[in-house]
């Protein structure tokens, strides 16, 4: 018994398996350590990449949104002037402080749109900068590009009329938008023959004055502006194929037509409808004139209003067309008119107010109809 249990040679017999197995352990232990290691610095190298990304995105669009707010830290910077090479800036219409800052930051004439939207604040006639191009200076201080705006000392001035102005209309946009006055404006209109109107205009620019941007030089008055207008109508009415003897009855009806078409496709066939009621004598009832005739909008139009014998430019009342255009109208109404739709139409009605769905008709019955889809949308949506 007792060298069954106590002889060395016993003891020491199952030891040597035991030291085998635990090397061999610690050797593939040792292994997958290395293994979980390397995945880990390549999870980790692929994460950091992830997050570096997204880091550098966040801050590219922080910074491009914040930016050119002043209270961010360096973004009141300002040089100190008086500046270096000229710099032609444009200054868009409605253009707030801030955003004329902007504009001048990105061409590098200020240090900062901060900078100068504090000077602008802090300049009383800073709210009178006019739109237009203008020659500043790279580099230069905030106050002094606010000075220089004030001037209003442009290069060029881009002045919009939409289709569809009256002259009034016309005036007081240029006015507005430019150096030129509305004084100076209707001292040209009263001198049809300086800004080139035609005789059959009878002395009248309604009509003529065509609708687009045009540049104003420095330099460039009341009537080289309106010339050019007028000069840009009479192109028109020549590309349209207009009969040079037609072209102040062209436009008469084309404006008819540009106050009352809500769509492009609509115009020709508007046109036509004028066409037919002329050629039958039949009265036009457009309200549009009336309102025109009356100075007032034509949602403000009541029965007397349309019928009333005072007003010339009453198609209620009289037949025919009135007496001059009641705006001035573009190139679609113009072309309309020049090249109207074929059909037989009599009548035209928007019954959706909102989209300007127009539907015309041959007959009274269909027009009525077609009314009464009008007053149905008007009471569904509460006018």
């Amino acid at each position: 018994m007792t060298d069954l249990f106590e002889h060395p040679a016993l003891q020491e017999a199952p030891a040597a398996p035991t030291r085998r197995r635990s090397a061999a352990g610690r050797r593939a232990a040792a292994k997958r350590k290395r293994r979980r290691r390397q995945r880990t610095a390549v999870i980790l190298v692929i994460v950091l990449a992830f997050v570096g990304a997204g880091a550098y995105l966040l801050w590219d669009r922080m910074d491009s949104l914040v930016g050119d707010l002043p209270f961010i830290g360096s973004q009141n910077e300002d040089y100190p002037g008086p500046g270096g090479d000229p710099v032609e800036v444009v200054i868009p219409e409605g253009a707030t402080g801030g955003k004329m800052g902007a504009v001048l930051f990105d061409a590098g004439v200020v240090a900062s749109a901060g900078a100068f939207s504090d000077a602008f604040s802090q300049n009383p006639a800073a709210a009178g900068i006019q739109p237009g191009t203008y020659q500043l200076q790279a580099e230069m201080k905030a106050s002094d590009a606010v000075a220089a705006l004030v001037k209003n000392e442009k290069l060029q001035t881009n002045v919009t009329i939409p289709e569809g102005y009256t002259v009034d209309q016309i005036v007081k946009r240029v006015a507005s938008v430019t150096t030129i006055t509305e004084d100076e404006l209707d001292k040209a209109l009263k001198s049809p023959k300086s800004i080139g109107l035609p005789k059959q205009a009878d002395g009248n620019a309604e009509g003529w004055l065509f609708p687009k941007t045009y540049t104003v030089q420095p330099g460039d008055d009341a009537t080289t502006l309106l010339s050019s207008m007028v000069k840009q109508t009479s192109k028109e009415l020549e590309q349209a194929g207009v009969d040079k003897a037609d072209w102040e009855s062209t436009l008469i009806k084309a404006s008819l037509v540009e106050r009352e078409a809500k769509h492009d496709e609509d115009r020709p066939k508007m046109a036509r409808a004028i066409e037919n009621r002329l050629d039958q004598g039949v009265a036009l009832g457009i309200d549009a004139s009336t309102a025109y005739g009356l100075g007032k909008p034509g949602t403000q139009l009541t029965r007397d209003d349309n019928y009333d014998l005072d007003n010339p430019y009453s198609l209620y009342a009289r037949t025919g067309l009135p007496p001059t255009p009641i705006a001035n109208p573009g190139a679609a109404s113009i072309e309309a008119v020049g090249h109207p739709a074929d059909g037989d139409w009599l009548f035209w009605v928007t019954v959706n107010l909102d989209t300007g769905e127009t539907k015309f008709a041959e007959t009274n019955l269909e027009h009525e109809k077609n009314v009464a889809e009008l007053r149905k949308w008007e009471k569904e949506n509460g006018y």
